[in-house]
């Protein structure tokens, strides 16, 4: 119980800050914790995020049973489905903030160009809602295997982690995000434009991507592709001598351990290995990784997700951010099976 009591606490904590930070109002938005295996606590229905009293958090079953009297939020679809569906999530926050539900009412994408905002975020894409409580969350489930916040358009935005206050500044910095496109446009003058796809060029497209071959996750052909391709393409070479770009970068397969280690200078793959003491080494299980090969997944907002995990001086690397980018662009022609 005294984790249960803490649990609670944080809810609150975390209601109160989303309401003094105007990232919710009125009766709307909710929030859950997992107690544990198939139990967690959930917001009651019509209760105030800024406001919530330890009664008002309910404890269930993720099969929908009430462990105890009273009415949580009409939300419980959502919450409970997001559990069943990923057993590491440990925190979920739903509200309806205002600045990102004006910008998706009009536009289907948002392209972050603040780096920050680029690694915390990535690029957003809205699912369509069409009802005021979530009846279908599949596409949530599946937008959610990508980024750990995700926007219903018409309605609000989701995000999961294993702590609530993560899940605060993933909405808090959407909700910046949205802002800074906006006020963007107002000092250029623009009238702006519906966006409805990423505008980011890659070095190909879905549909060819889906005439590629494909290969085995880190098979030998894999290396040896990304390898050519790498060192083949001219502005990385560009990228790699402006910023020297020469470190030694590994990557692991969480279910095997087994490590490929590339060292580069200037930006071009010198040398292939397994070195697991590489300066700089990104983890990840086998289903991150093909997200990513198959440009599903930014690696940079992968990592700041916690969905892969980095070991290495960060803000050293972040100096090698564009020629580290055009390398996961890359990654994007060999896409696995």
């Amino acid at each position: 119980m005294n984790n249960e009591k803490k649990l609670k606490e944080d809810i609150i904590s975390i209601g109160q800050l989303l309401w003094d930070k105007d990232l919710a109002s009125g009766l709307n938005g909710n929030i859950s914790a997992r107690v544990e295996g198939e139990t967690i606590l959930l917001t009651g229905h019509g209760t105030c995020l800024g406001r919530l009293e330890e009664h008002e958090i309910l404890r269930m079953k993720l099969s929908g049973e009430m462990l105890e009297k009273g009415s949580v939020s009409t939300e419980k679809l959502l919450h409970t489905e997001i559990y069943k569906n990923f057993p590491d999530v440990t925190a979920i926050v739903h509200t309806h903030t205002t600045y990102t539900n004006g910008y998706f009412l009009e536009n289907d994408v948002l392209s972050p160009r603040i780096f920050e905002a680029k690694m915390v975020l990535g690029e957003i894409t809205a699912v369509p809602q069409y009802t005021p409580a979530v009846t279908d969350a599949g596409p949530v489930i599946e937008a959610l295997k990508k980024n750990n916040i995700v926007v219903l358009k018409n309605h609000g935005v989701v995000a999961v982690g294993r702590k609530h206050f993560d899940c605060f500044l993933w909405i808090q910095a959407l909700e910046e995000a949205v802002k800074v496109d906006v006020i963007s446009k107002l000092y250029s003058g623009s009238q702006g434009h519906k966006v409805t796809k990423s505008q980011d060029t890659l070095p190909a497209s879905r549909d060819m991507l889906h005439e590629t071959k494909k290969y085995k996750l880190f098979s030998q052909d894999q290396i040896d592709e990304i390898v050519n391709l790498v060192n083949a393409d001219a502005p990385l070479k560009d990228l790699g001598e402006k910023t020297k770009m020469t470190m030694d970068l590994a990557v692991q397969l969480n279910e095997t351990g087994k490590v490929y280690s590339f060292s580069f200078e200037n930006g071009r793959i010198a040398k292939v290995g397994n070195d697991g003491n590489a300066e700089f080494l990104i983890s990840a299980p086998e289903n991150i990784w093909k997200a990513v090969f198959n440009r599903e997944i930014d690696p940079f907002v992968a990592t700041t997700q916690k969905k892969m995990n980095l070991r290495g001086d960060f803000a050293k690397i972040s100096k090698w951010y564009a020629p580290c980018s055009r390398i996961f662009k890359i990654w994007a022609k060999v896409p696995v099976e």
